[in-house]
């Protein structure tokens, strides 16, 4: 089968990340996927059954520059199947690309866009307010014109399905459950830069709705009665600035660490003694199975796939969004509770195994994902 897949994943670029490699796995289940990409030159890499076609970023729009390189994509290469990375953008010139040449389309939904966090809320009683971009309440129309068009819907949690199904009901196809396969290998560890007695350690694209400020405020809380626990924060973003600001402001510069983007995040979280996510809203938790792959004992809000895959208590301590004192109690527990720490850690470990274990081979579920929805 010859699938096209329009995304905006840069990784898929970046040899040897696992983004690329997952293309490549899919590709091979597929038969043919093509993918294309917006980035700074147009080009295309012929990788085997994997071929990934980049189109240079348009002046004004890069959208207009993807539609039309799609069109000649599916008329160049014979393409059967058209593949959205998301309902949003990618999804309304997918949905188009896909009825001018009557073609089936396939959507991926990774974000809990139903959360009330993604378009509305900014905050809560006792938490900092951070403003929801501007662009999502647009992107909720596009998701809302996309997804009845979709001949398949691909979700990553049983959270997010639910959500779409209360919303939508009969006027969209049942969504299917598909995760992002994750390693059951960790890498090897990766020495932090900087050393606490106690570090937390946060990661993710550094936007509204990761709410790293409630982590930061967190620490705040607690800065005096615990002088030695410092965070580290992996990844950048929009917010990045205003979080160095923030930090500052509480008087936390030198026990808050932003690292930036890095290739080895994995193996810095298991050098962590906690990871941390105070994440509004989350359509999965790739992170949060690596951490438990690592046997890192986490603390995050109860999002994506927490309360179906990790329960409360018993694998994460968990709670609802927008509550930093609630962290700082789970962090000043799991500081003072080693053997608490022990416990969560194997118990979130032996269920993110469980779960991989019966997520099966996700290549050859998307591959069949892909082919048994026709027009």
């Amino acid at each position: 089968m010859k699938v096209l897949l329009i995304t905006d994943d840069p990784t898929v670029l970046d040899l040897g990340s696992s983004g690329h490699t997952r293309a490549k796995e899919n590709a091979v289940a597929i038969g043919e996927l093509h993918v294309l990409i917006s980035t700074g030159k147009t080009e295309t890499r012929d990788e085997g059954s994997l071929r990934i076609h980049t189109v240079k970023k348009g002046l004004f729009s890069k959208y207009a520059h993807l539609r039309s390189a799609a069109r000649t994509i599916v008329e160049t290469h014979g393409i059967q199947a058209i593949w959205s990375q998301d309902p949003f953008e990618l999804g309304d010139i997918a949905s188009k690309v896909a009825h001018r040449f009557s073609l089936p389309l396939y959507v991926n939904v990774y974000t809990d866009f139903m959360s009330p966090w993604y378009s509305t809320r900014t905050g809560m009683l006792r938490s900092s307010k951070v403003g929801v971009p501007k662009g999502n309440a647009r992107r909720l129309r596009l998701a809302h014109s996309v997804l009845p068009k979709a001949n398949g819907i691909r979700v990553m949690s049983g959270r997010v399905k639910d959500a779409l199904i209360k919303k939508y009901g009969a006027t969209i196809k049942e969504p299917e459950v598909i995760p992002v396969s994750v390693s059951m290998s960790p890498p090897e560890a990766t020495s932090l830069p900087f050393s606490f007695p106690f570090s937390l350690i946060a990661a993710g694209r550094l936007d509204a709705g990761r709410r790293v400020i409630d982590i930061i405020d967190a620490l705040a809380l607690i800065k005096d009665r615990y002088p030695g626990v410092g965070l580290f924060v992996v990844g950048d973003g929009p917010e990045r600035a205003r979080l160095e600001r923030h930090a500052a402001h509480k008087k936390l510069t030198e026990r808050v660490i932003f690292l930036g983007d890095r290739r080895d995040t994995w193996g810095l979280i298991r050098c962590a003694n906690v990871f941390i996510q105070a994440s509004a809203h989350e359509g999965y938790g790739r992170r949060i199975l690596q951490a438990a792959l690592a046997r890192v004992p986490i603390i995050t809000t109860d999002v994506g796939i927490v309360g179906e895959v990790f329960k409360g208590y018993d694998d994460v301590l968990a709670m609802p969004p927008g509550d930093p004192s609630a962290l700082s109690v789970h962090i000043a527990g799991l500081m003072e509770d080693g053997q608490s720490r022990q416990l969560l850690a194997m118990n979130a470990e032996a269920s993110a195994k469980r779960f991989l274990q019966e997520a099966g081979n996700v290549p050859e579920r998307l591959a069949k994902f892909l082919s048994t929805t026709s027009v």
